[in-house]
């Protein structure tokens, strides 16, 4: 297994970042196999989304509306509402896995890998890219 860990810039405010580019870079020189991509924090996760047409924008709504940013949550230390963010890769997981077909992430047309994160509180965030050859 090859693996490599990048560093993604996400600020201070909830965001969606597509970072696509960046597993495509890291499986170029590969053939057949699988694409692991994993964020190690508590309060990341990854979706497989269209991006560029609004989706983004409704995906950080659509966690709004289902998990508000509230002072209702136990979990109550760094900003308001932080404890929705820790609640978030149960719904949004914090990993994905896809087919790599002769250097090329099999996604479907629209599709791309991106990082959700809703937390403002820690501005950059790790993503880990592992490839198991087939």
């Amino acid at each position: 297994m090859r693996t490599e860990v990048i560093t993604v810039r996400t600020g201070d405010s909830p965001v969606v970042v597509d970072i696509t580019r960046e597993a495509e870079r890291f499986v170029a020189s590969e053939k057949d196999g699988l694409l692991h991509v994993f964020v190690p924090h508590a309060t990341a996760g990854l979706a497989i989304i269209e991006t560029g047409a609004g989706s983004d924008d409704d995906l950080l709504t659509a966690i709004d509306d289902l998990l508000p940013a509230e002072d209702k949550w136990r979990h109550r230390h760094g900003s308001r509402g932080h404890g929705r963010d820790h609640v978030l890769p149960a719904w949004i997981p914090p990993y994905a896995s896809l087919p790599v077909i002769d250097g090329r992430i099999a996604l479907g047309t629209w599709q791309s890998i991106c990082l959700v994160d809703p937390n403002g509180d820690n501005p950059d965030r790790k993503v880990r890219f592992s490839f198991l050859a087939g």
